[in-house]
């Protein structure tokens, strides 16, 4: 089996995992993560360098924080299989005392979760300061981020993107997950982003773009030429094309599905098209 059928397994079980934890507490964020599932699948499995087990100082690897901290159930999805932690967790997601809350924390240690996130708007700067600690302490190693395209209407990360540009942080890639929805409708009808290509590098940073951002290959092509423009003096953005709700076809193209549960037969049809893989949880 190529490495390639062995990640789209992995993504279809994913999207299998998102679909049951939300549809079990009729709460989440399924949207989002289902658009993100092959990114986080190709992150963590193909691209990033990390070491076994986990530990909060992360010397010697990359590191990862996620900015729209909504879209935790693609995350603990991913962390799980990854064997962060054991897979029959995510029965838990979003229950009292449970470690998988609906926006990921550190609060109760869960491993793989770096930040409190969800509080739209921050995980840039969050980055940035990872990034200039890895430069610190002579670490050579990368930091990933990822943010949503509406979390981009908070002021605050532009302050952070002028930061990074100004200070030569150049051991950041930060992606945008352009699926062109939030949670009020679409991101033009909301408030027009303009041309992100455009507005990054008039920040100065480079941009990488990936347009079909929910097939394995060209994410990994992708990413691997945005890792080559690191280490050039500048902060590296990669804008990731994809598509809200990818691989539920009722769910997709759409902002109904941002933060809505499937019911039972919405369920059923969702895991029809997602057959199982890996086995569930």
């Amino acid at each position: 089996m190529s490495n390639i059928k062995k990640l789209e397994d992995l993504t279809t079980q994913v999207r299998r995992d998102i679909l049951r934890m939300v549809h079990k507490v009729n709460s989440g964020h399924p949207g989002g993560s289902l658009g993100c599932a092959e990114f986080f699948v190709c992150l963590y499995n193909e691209i990033m360098e990390t070491k076994d087990g986990f530990d909060m100082d992360g010397i010697g690897e990359d590191l990862f924080f996620l900015s729209n901290g909504h879209i935790s159930p693609v995350y603990y999805s991913v962390l799980a299989r990854a064997g962060y932690f054991p897979v029959e967790e995510l029965n838990t997601f979003r229950l009292i005392n449970s470690r998988l809350q609906g926006h990921p924390t550190t609060h109760e240690g869960l491993p793989g979760v770096r930040i409190a996130s969800g509080s739209l708007g921050q995980g840039m700067s969050v980055a940035i300061g990872a990034a200039q600690t890895k430069k610190l302490n002579n670490d050579s190693h990368l930091i990933y981020s990822l943010h949503g395209d509406g979390e981009l209407q908070e002021g605050q990360n532009w302050e952070a993107i002028m930061y990074a540009a100004g200070n030569n942080v150049d051991n950041l890639i930060a992606t945008v997950d352009l699926n062109g929805q939030q949670i009020d409708g679409s991101t033009d009808n909301v408030l027009p982003m303009g041309n992100l290509r455009a507005k990054f590098e008039a920040f100065g940073w480079l941009v990488v773009d990936i347009d079909n951002g929910n097939n394995i290959e060209a994410i990994i092509k992708g990413m691997a030429e945005a890792k080559g423009l690191t280490g050039a003096g500048k902060p590296v953005c990669v804008l990731l094309k994809t598509v809200m709700g990818n691989g539920v076809d009722f769910m997709m193209h759409t902002h109904a599905w941002h933060g809505k549960a499937p019911n039972d037969e919405q369920l059923e049809i969702g895991l029809a098209q997602n057959p199982e893989t890996l086995g569930d949880y």
